[in-house]
C-alpha cells in the first residue's frame, strides 16, 4: 500500500543537531520522545536534522558538545537538565559555552511567580540562567526554556519541551514542499537492495530509503521516496513497484493516499 505525505523540503542550507541531556537516558530509566518529535517538526519546517547525540550529566562533555555544534550547524536544541534538582546542569554549562554570566533572570523569575508552587530557593534555579539570554515561553508549567544565539534550550519533559517548540516555530527557516511517498514490500533486505541500488542510480534527485520491519511473522521492508519533482517522484515509484513485482513481491499496491 503506498502512502503519500507533503513536508518541507529538508535540502535546505538549515542544518541542526540535537543533544539530548541526562545520565537517565544513557542508564536506559527513560526512553527518550523528544528526538522523533523534533526531527518531524524541523523537517516540515524545511530544517535538515543532521545529527543527534546523547550526553551524560557532565559539565566537561556539556561544554565541549555545545561549542562544537554551535559551530558546525544552524541551530542546535538541547533538552533535559534545566530542572530545580542538584543534576540539572545544562544552564550552566551553556553559559560556560558562550563565556557569560549565570544570572538571576528577573524575567524568568516572574514566569515562575505564575506558578501555583512556592518559589523556594531550589524553584529559584530555573531563573538563573545565562546573561542575555531570550526567554521561550513555557505554557505547560511556567518555567521558561531559553536560547542564546542559536542554541535552544528546552525541558527533557516531552509534553512541555513540544509545547515551548511550538512557540519557536516561526523562527525557523523554511523550504519549498517536498513529496513524500512509501510502499511496503514483503521481501528481505538483502535480496532487494541491488535491484534497488540501480533504481537509486536512475533517479539522483529522488531520496530513497529502505526500513526493514518484521510483521505478522514476515520479513519486509518500507521503501521511502521523496523529492520536490512529483513526476518523477511518480516514476520512481512505479519503477519500484515494478521492479519488486517482477522479484516476487506478492504485497498489494494501491493509490497514494
Amino acid at each position: 500500500m503506498t502512502n503519500e505525505n507533503i513536508e518541507k523540503n529538508t535540502a535546505t542550507d538549515s542544518t541542526a543537531c540535537v543533544l539530548l541531556i541526562g545520565n537517565e537516558i544513557l542508564s536506559g530509566k527513560t526512553q527518550d520522545a523528544n528526538l522523533q518529535y523534533l526531527g518531524t517538526e524541523l523537517s516540515r519546517l524545511g530544517v535538515k536534522l543532521a545529527e543527534a547525540r546523547v550526553l551524560p550529566d557532565d559539565a566537561d562533555v556539556i561544554v565541549a558538545t555545545v561549542n562544537e555544534c554551535r559551530a558546525r550547524y544552524t541551530y542546535v536544541f538541547t533538552t533535559g537538565g534545566i530542572g530545580p534538582t542538584h543534576d540539572d546542569i545544562t544552564a550552566k554549562c551553556i553559559a560556560t559555552a558562550f563565556g557569560r554570566e549565570l544570572i538571576l533572570d528577573q524575567r524568568a523569575v516572574e514566569c515562575l511567580k505564575r506558578g501555583s508552587f512556592e518559589l523556594n530557593e531550589a524553584r529559584l534555579k530555573m531563573a538563573r540562567l545565562p546573561e542575555g539570554s531570550t526567554l521561550i515561553e513555557n505554557p505547560r508549567s511556567n518555567a521558561p526554556g531559553f536560547c542564546v544565539e542559536n542554541v535552544y534550550v528546552l525541558a527533557g519533559i516531552p509534553s512541555i519541551a513540544r509545547a515551548m517548540f511550538e512557540t519557536l516555530a516561526d523562527e525557523f527557516d523554511s523550504g519549498p514542499p517536498i513529496y513524500s511517498r512509501n510502499v511496503d514490500v514483503f521481501m528481505r533486505e538483502g535480496d532487494i537492495a541491488g535491484p534497488l541500488e540501480i533504481i537509486a542510480d536512475e533517479f539522483p534527485d529522488i531520496e530513497i530509503g529502505s526500513y526493514p520491519f518484521a510483521r505478522d511473522g514476515r520479513f519486509g521492508a518500507n521503501l521511502v521516496v521523496r523529492g520536490t519533482d512529483a513526476g518523477r517522484l511518480d516514476l520512481a515509484l512505479n519503477k519500484i513497484v515494478e521492479t519488486m513485482t517482477r522479484l516476487g513481491d506478492d504485497s498489494s499496491v494501491g493509490e497514494p493516499d
